[in-house]
């Protein structure tokens, strides 16, 4: 291995590959390293949302990861009695980020494709078969101790280290981080099935929550014909026993048999609802399952891991930048811990909140929650989109804090690009931007050489109709109406976009915007 690098990220599933490629995209010397050496061959997680395609989008990969997504089916939610009490579904076209807001996957595939990216990246490099060991932080990095299982040490330098290394981490460990528990842990049965027609005829024709206080359980629609089971436990049921074939069907029966599908994956697990109290101790961060784990309810555990890795990877990349004349300051770093912990926790919470409707287990209490949300709806179930319930950052580098839109993600509306319609990061790319609908003499002179320092100012619409481009400066029309409803609905004329496009703040005015970017690049000195 390499002497020396910036980042070693250890860990390559998939936080850690989207961090690797991330930090390598950028021209940042990173080391990544595994213990296993092959992706997992069968499903874990299986949703991810418009916001993770985004990021595959700009590392140039979501065409190679397209094929194995499909859009998730609504979700419905059937109570004690068997009525419908709620039902979530993506929000109608045009798309907010330009991309399906909700979907689901098959993770091998993907999985493969971004270790593929990673290993092609010219400054990355990928050592399998390693086992993280220890870690010594000093003045000037960490040195980072491995080794291959037969008593064969070795140990790398690095200024940063990122433990991408799951539930178990050992680079949490090491560090000494404790997760705090969020009072969530319930057994549970996974089974994934792939389904022959004849089965495919008997199953539900959507994603459903059986809120069922006998046995709680969830359906949910993969791609082709995968079909995945989250199954409750009921107390006295052996886990060990039910994650086998004998055990898996028993339960299954409800729906198919044997004769109706092939089994992919089954196993008893414990759903948990846990944050770490810390996420970085000196030069080490922690990001994915080693930081969090939640229960599945919402299909978000692959979602924050990689929204943990593009928080952190673009900071890092502004403070190892700052070494060469860059513009960030080392307490930029401080606002990983601080955006992405409390972000979590307040997912966490929501995602407890569905599960407290899918795992009631007292019958009356059960009909009492259905005739509440049925209440609450007035009698008629309307359709909730999933991502109303991931909520915005508050804590953190944000510049407009209280204005409606500082700390959401920043829409990607389609604009007329200089071939024909693009979607917004392929024209501007992801660093800071500035997006206004003011035209350029409502913008105050000294806006632009502030924008020199931060990224490009990017005015839409055009002064002209029509696209043009120039130094830090790029002007076009949307086409879809996206980015004028997100800027009426919010009440400004203009946004300032950080790197993972999330909103730093917003601006109603030129003065009022000079003011926020002026704010923001002495923030970053």
């Amino acid at each position: 291995m390499n002497a020396a690098y910036d980042v070693v990220v250890v860990g390559f599933g998939p936080s850690g590959a989207v961090a690797a490629a991330l930090l390598g995209q950028a021209g940042v010397r990173t080391l990544v390293v595994d213990r296993s050496h092959d992706v997992y061959p069968k499903p874990r997680a299986i949703a991810l949302d418009h916001e993770i395609m985004r990021v595959f989008q700009n590392l140039g990969l979501a065409d190679a990861v397209a094929p194995h997504c499909e859009p998730f089916t609504p979700s419905e939610y059937y109570g004690a009695d068997g009525r419908l009490i709620k039902r979530l579904a993506a929000v109608e076209p045009p798309y907010p980020l330009g991309h399906t807001p909700s979907m689901v996957f098959t993770q091998p595939p993907v999985e493969a494709a971004l270790r593929r990216h990673v290993k092609a990246l010219p400054v990355v490099d990928v050592v399998l078969g390693r086992r993280f060991t220890g870690v010594d932080q000093d003045a000037d990095g960490a040195t980072v101790r491995f080794d291959d299982g037969e008593d064969n040490p070795s140990s790398v330098r690095a200024r940063y280290v990122i433990g991408c290394d799951g539930a178990s981490s050992a680079v949490r460990d090491a560090v000494g981080i404790e997760l705090e528990d969020l009072a969530f842990d319930e057994p549970w049965l996974v089974v994934d099935v792939q389904v022959n027609e004849q089965g495919m005829a008997k199953l539900p024709k959507t994603s459903v929550q059986y809120c069922e206080p006998a046995r709680p359980c969830t359906y949910v629609i993969g791609p082709g014909n995968h079909r995945r089971w989250e199954i409750s436990l009921l107390p006295g049921e052996d886990p060990a026993y039910m994650a086998t074939e004998e055990g898996a069907w028993s339960v299954l029966r409800r729906w198919i048999g044997p004769e109706d599908a092939t089994l992919w994956r089954q196993a008893s697990y414990r759903f948990h609802a846990l944050v770490a109290r810390d996420w970085r101790v000196g030069r080490v961060f922690i990001a994915g399952d080693a930081a969090h784990q939640q229960p599945p309810f919402l299909g978000q555990g692959m979602c924050q891991g990689v929204r943990d890795v593009a928080n952190l990877t673009w900071k890092l990349r502004a403070v190892l930048a700052a070494d060469v004349g860059g513009a960030a300051a080392e307490r930029l770093l401080d606002t990983y811990s601080a955006e992405r912990r409390e972000h979590v926790r307040r997912l966490t919470a929501r995602i407890k909140e569905i599960g407290a409707v899918i795992c009631e287990r007292d019958p009356q209490a059960a009909c009492d929650r259905d005739e509440a949300l049925l209440a609450a709806a007035g009698g008629t179930i309307r359709t909730v989109p999933r991502q109303d319930i991931i909520p915005p950052l508050m804590e953190g580098l944000l510049g407009s804090v209280g204005r409606s839109g500082t700390g959401t993600l920043f829409p990607q509306p389609r604009v007329n690009g200089p071939v024909g319609p693009a979607l917004l990061d392929e024209l501007a790319g992801t660093g800071w931007r500035i997006v206004t609908d003011l035209r350029t003499a409502q913008l105050p002179p000294g806006l632009l050489v502030l924008a020199e320092r931060l990224g490009i100012l990017i005015s839409i619409p055009s002064d002209a109709h029509g696209f043009s481009s120039g130094p830090h400066r790029m002007q076009a029309d949307e086409l879809d109406g996206v980015l004028a409803r997100w800027f009426e609905r919010h009440g400004c004329r203009a946004a300032v976009v950080r790197p993972d496009h999330y909103v730093y703040g917003v601006a109603d005015s030129g003065p009022a915007l000079h003011e926020l970017v002026a704010g923001l690049a002495g923030t970053l000195q």
